[in-house]
C-alpha cells in the first residue's frame, strides 16, 4: 500500500504555482530547467507555434457534411486562433513526479472578441485508450467543439491531455483519481498562465474569469478540479461538469449488480489497474480479479499504442462481455442481467458472455460487501452518500474518490441526458440530491436534462427540440437500415458521445455567457 492519502492533497504547492517561472514553447524541453521543478512549471523555451487556425478554415472545417450539426450549434467562427501544445510537472496517481501537456488555444483576430484580457476555459477530456491522445487534434470530437464554440468565440482554452497521455512520462493514466487529476488540471492552468504572455504573436491575456468544464471522464475530473480549487481559494467563476460519473461509488455498484455500462470493458481496466498503481492494496496478482486469459500483462495495457478495435481482435480485452452469464452465486441470478429498466436491457445484456473479463469470485465478493455495506444513493437513497465503512479495498477507494462529499459556491451547471447507457443519469440525480439539502440559498446550480420538455422561458428550449430530432434522426436511419427494434440499439450506441455531447457543449457556452 503507498503512503499517500485519498483525497488528501496538500495544495500549499498549488498556491506557489503563480509564482513558478519558465519558458514556454512545443515539444523542446529547456534544458536550463532543474532536475525536479515545481509542480505547474512550464517545460518549454521558447514557445513556439504548433499552427494558426483561420475562422475561415475553421468554417471550412464545419461545413463538412458530419460537422453540420456543430455549426448550427455554434455560428460561425469570429477570432483566429493560435494552437500552441505545452508541457508541464504534475504527479501521478501515487503522488510520483512526472509530465503532462495540454493544448492550449489562443484567440486572435481583428473581432472585438478576440484580443485583449479574455477568459480562461479550463476542459478536461474524456475517456481514451490512445496513448498518443492529443487534445490539439481537431480531428478529436472535442477539441473541434472547443475550438467552434469556445476559443474562436473568444476563450482562451486549455485543455490538458493529462498524466500517461501524449509526452507524458508517467507510465499509466490515473484514471478518475480525484486527487490526481484535479492536480494535473491545475498544474495545466498555472502552466498555461506562465505561457501566455510568451506567445509573442498573440496580443491576449488572461482577464481572471476562469470556467471550468468536461465531458464524460472530464465531467468528473471537471466538477473534482472545481471542488479541488475551492478548498483552496482558488477563483473559480462558474463551471459546467457534463455528463460525468459524479457518483463514483454508486456507479460501480450499479455495474457489479449487472447494470453493465457501455464501455465498460475499458473503463473498468482502466480503473481497477489505476487505482492498484495509486493504492496498492486492490489485488494481490490481476488474476485475483481478472480472468486468465487477460491478467497477464492487464496492468500497463492501457493507455495503448494499439488502437481499441485491435485489442479486441488480439484477445487482450473483450469488446463487451465484462461478466460472465452464469451467476456467481444462485441470489444474484436476476442480475446476470438484469431485465430493468427495460429501456437499457438490451445494453446491460450486452455485458455478460463468455471471455468476460472480471472473475466471477470477484463479483461475488462485490456483490456480498455491497450488500453488507450498501451506497446510500443506490438502488435506493437512503444518506444519498457513499457507503461508510465497505470492506472491499476497490469500494473503499471508490468511496474515497466519490464527489457526493462538497457544496459549490460558484455557479455550477450539470448537463446530460437521463437514458444515457454510458454514464448513468443517477451521477447528476445524485449530485443534484446531495447539493439540494446542502447548498446555500445564494448557491447558483442548475441542471439540464436534454430528454426533458422545454419549460417557458427555458433558456435551453432550443437545444432539447434540436436533440430530439438528432436523436429520431439516427433512428430513422437505422430502421432504413433494417434495424427491428424501431432505432434504439443504435441511438445507444451514440447517444453518449455524439449525441449528448455537442449539446451539453452548447449548454454550457450558453451558461458561461450569464452564469
Amino acid at each position: 500500500m503507498c503512503l499517500i492519502k485519498r483525497l488528501s492533497a496538500s495544495f500549499l504547492a498549488v498556491l506557489l504555482l503563480a509564482a513558478c517561472g519558465g519558458g514556454g514553447g512545443s515539444r523542446n524541453l529547456d534544458s536550463s530547467m532543474p532536475a525536479t521543478p515545481a509542480r505547474g512549471t512550464l517545460l518549454q523555451n521558447p514557445l513556439q507555434l504548433l499552427s494558426t487556425l483561420t475562422a475561415s478554415s475553421l468554417l471550412l472545417q464545419l461545413n463538412l457534411a458530419s460537422n453540420q450539426q456543430l455549426l448550427s450549434l455554434s455560428g460561425a467562427p469570429v477570432c483566429d486562433i493560435l494552437m500552441y501544445d505545452i508541457a508541464y510537472e504534475t504527479v501521478g496517481g501515487a503522488n510520483e513526479a512526472t509530465t503532462a501537456s495540454a493544448a492550449l488555444m489562443i484567440p486572435t483576430g481583428l473581432g472585438a472578441n478576440c484580443t485583449g484580457a479574455r477568459p480562461i476555459l479550463l476542459y478536461a477530456h474524456g475517456t481514451t485508450t490512445d496513448r498518443a491522445f492529443n487534445m490539439d487534434n481537431l480531428q478529436n470530437t472535442e477539441a473541434l467543439n472547443l475550438a467552434a464554440l469556445f476559443a474562436t468565440k473568444g476563450y482562451i482554452v486549455v485543455a490538458p491531455n493529462y498524466a500517461g497521455y501524449d509526452t507524458s512520462t508517467l507510465p499509466y493514466h490515473p484514471f478518475l483519481i480525484a486527487d490526481q487529476q484535479s492536480k494535473d488540471m491545475i498544474d495545466a492552468l498555472a502552466a498555461a498562465r506562465t505561457a501566455l504572455p510568451l506567445a509573442s504573436l498573440s496580443l491576449t491575456k488572461d482577464d481572471g474569469r476562469l470556467f471550468i468544464t468536461g465531458y464524460s471522464q472530464g465531467g468528473y475530473v471537471a466538477m473534482a478540479t472545481h471542488r479541488a480549487m475551492q478548498a483552496a481559494g482558488m477563483t473559480v467563476t462558474a463551471a459546467a461538469p457534463m455528463s460525468g460519473p459524479y457518483a463514483l461509488a454508486a456507479f460501480v455498484d450499479a455495474v457489479f449488480y449487472g447494470e453493465v455500462n457501455g464501455g465498460a470493458t475499458v473503463s473498468s481496466t482502466l480503473l481497477l489497474t489505476a487505482y492498484q498503481r495509486a493504492y496498492g492494496d486492490i489485488y494481490a496478482n490481476p488474476v485475483d480479479v481478472f480472468a486468465d486469459q487477460y491478467a497477464a500483462g492487464i496492468d500497463s495495457l492501457l493507455p495503448s499504442t494499439t488502437v481499441r478495435s485491435q485489442l479486441y481482435a488480439q484477445g487482450k480485452l473483450p469488446e463487451f462481455a465484462l461478466f460472465s452469464s452464469t451467476p456467481p452465486a444462485p441470489a444474484f441470478a436476476l442480475d446476470t442481467p438484469p431485465a430493468t429498466p427495460a429501456n437499457l436491457a438490451e445494453v446491460f445484456a450486452l455485458g455478460f458472455g463468455t471471455g468476460n473479463l472480471l472473475q466471477n469470485s470477484y463479483r461475488l465478493s462485490y456483490l456480498q460487501d455491497a450488500q453488507s455495506n450498501p451506497d446510500g444513493g443506490w438502488p435506493s437513497i437512503t444518506t444519498g452518500v457513499a457507503a461508510a465503512n465497505p470492506g472491499l479495498p476497490w469500494r473503499q477507494a471508490l468511496r474515497d474518490n466519490d464527489l457526493r462529499n462538497w457544496v459549490p459556491t460558484a455557479p455550477v451547471l450539470l448537463c446530460g441526458g437521463a437514458v444515457d447507457p454510458v454514464v448513468f443519469w443517477f451521477n447528476t440525480g445524485l449530485m443534484q440530491s446531495y447539493w439540494a439539502s446542502r447548498a446555500p440559498a445564494t448557491a447558483s446550480i442548475g441542471v439540464l436534462d436534454l430528454e426533458s420538455a422545454a419549460t417557458s422561458n427555458d433558456p435551453y428550449a432550443g437545444l432539447k427540440n434540436d436533440f430530439e430530432i438528432a436523436k429520431a434522426l439516427v433512428a430513422a436511419t437505422a430502421i432504413a437500415q433494417g434495424a427491428t427494434d424501431g432505432g434504439a440499439l443504435a441511438v445507444a450506441e451514440v447517444y453518449h458521445t455524439t449525441l449528448v455531447s455537442p449539446f451539453c457543449f452548447a449548454a454550457a457556452k450558453t451558461f458561461f455567457a450569464n452564469p
